[in-house]
């Protein structure tokens, strides 16, 4: 588990602002996706960020019952949690359901670090996008699902390769998509077989 910063003292704020020092270290949580152009992985925080801007640019299309806002925050609050439990590949199922208990913790830690009221909020927010149930939460989960596809599909498939992905495995992970937006899921399937063809996936 991560320890946590000194606090220094800011008054009625060092609460807040210790919590925006300790999840600085989510900068340092390395994904398997490289920044498009570069050798480089990119961290947990660009993801967030790149999420949190996709939600605003995709807005117009998310349906009258999400509010963006929402999604927004989800985004940006997501994978806070790996600051401790660190990043496990999303095909990998067993890993992932190995840190269910670590990434409970860690949300129960981190946001526990913020005055209750924000804390509780915090945490229900987490816990809603991965409840996933929510239609603020199932378009999150979406665009959390789609921006790693979309950036292999623009890095010829590098972290597919890597990981020695299938297309079947992409197809079944991520099928969800086809029922909160069935539009993105049918140009989003056709890339995927494409991807196949070219050797991107297995």
């Amino acid at each position: 588990m991560s320890s946590a910063v000194p606090a220094l003292d800011f008054g009625s704020m060092t609460q807040v602002i210790q919590f925006l020092m300790e999840i600085d270290k989510l900068k340092g949580v390395q994904r398997r996706t490289k920044v498009l152009g570069t050798q480089r992985q990119e961290n947990s925080a660009e993801h967030s960020w790149h999420f949190a801007i996709a939600a605003m640019s995709l807005a117009p299309y998310a349906g009258d019952d999400v509010d963006i806002h929402r999604v927004i925050q989800m985004a940006l609050l997501h994978d806070i949690v790996e600051i401790d439990a660190g990043d496990v590949l999303v095909y990998d199922l067993a890993a992932r359901a190995a840190i269910h208990d670590q990434e409970v913790a860690a949300a129960r830690r981190l946001f526990g670090m913020l005055p209750e009221a924000q804390s509780e909020y915090f945490t229900g927010l987490w816990q809603e996008y991965e409840d996933g149930e929510s239609a603020d939460a199932r378009f999150a989960m979406l665009l959390d699902r789609t921006m790693p596809m979309l950036m292999n599909l623009h890095n010829e498939g590098q972290s597919w390769v890597e990981n020695g992905i299938s297309l079947e495995q992409v197809l079944t992970r991520n099928a969800s998509i086809a029922d909160v937006h069935p539009e993105l899921w049918h140009y989003m399937e056709q890339h995927l077989y494409d991807a196949q063809r070219k050797g991107w996936l297995k």
